[in-house]
């Protein structure tokens, strides 16, 4: 009887294990409406802020053109964008992302369009430390079938590279922290870490970023 228990113990506990391997590994995306659109043109719209700061949406659109080019799309000039948006009276992102999908598809000739919005943008003072974050999320999605392709965030921190090791004291971590606060404010660290966080927004590749697009030499291998 004892000899049972201790199997039945065994075998509740290789049970266990393999939920929690199982529940640690993550679920690959559904590439599936991705790869029947194979879209070769993409439409970034400025993304939406959730934030305080007005710099937040040209901080980030600004930087979000190279990664997708890298990664083999080819991307709407955004200056070409935004001027046409103006000239139909539109230049607020809110109202941007309402223009029906079919009306961008016939201005822009684009295969698909981006939707970002920014949930995070600036710098936070904590007293005994100075952070600058930038978070969004962004989907991508077909013009022709209006079907989600991908979706995926992207985040960056300034306390990355500003890890402090405590010495000194409370008084140097003090000092620090108001050192990184003003080099912050005076160099505009916010933009600094967009670009960090568009680059991981908009990474290509596996396991969960953007398919590589047709100009890549990648093209079609994952």
């Amino acid at each position: 009887m004892k000899s049972f228990s201790l199997v039945g113990r065994f075998a509740a506990l290789a049970l266990c294990f393999a939920v929690t391997a199982c529940a640690s590994q993550v679920k690959a995306p559904d590439y599936t409406a991705f790869k029947a659109a194979k879209p070769r043109t993409i439409l970034v719209l400025p993304p939406v802020n959730h934030t305080p700061d007005i710099k937040a949406t040209s901080g980030l659109l600004s930087q979000m053109t190279l990664p997708l080019a890298e990664g083999g799309y080819y991307v709407i000039p955004v200056t070409l964008e935004t001027e046409t948006f103006r000239q139909n009276g539109l230049s607020v992102p809110d109202e941007i992302i309402q223009v029906p999908a079919e009306k961008l598809r016939t201005i822009y000739g684009a295969d698909a369009v981006l939707y970002t919005t920014i949930t995070d943008y600036g710098s936070v003072y904590h007293v005994i430390n100075s952070n600058t974050v930038v978070t969004a999320s962004a989907k991508l999605v077909d013009l022709k079938t209006g079907s989600v392709l991908w979706t995926g965030t992207g985040t960056a921190s300034s306390a990355e590279k500003n890890q402090n090791s405590g010495a000194g004291g409370l008084i140097g971590v003090l000092v620090n922290a108001a050192i990184n606060q003003v080099v912050d404010s005076l160099t505009d660290e916010s933009f600094v870490e967009a670009g960090t966080a568009a680059n991981r927004l908009l990474r290509v590749g596996p396991p969960d970023g953007l398919l590589y697009g047709p100009r890549s030499v990648k093209y079609g291998t994952d």
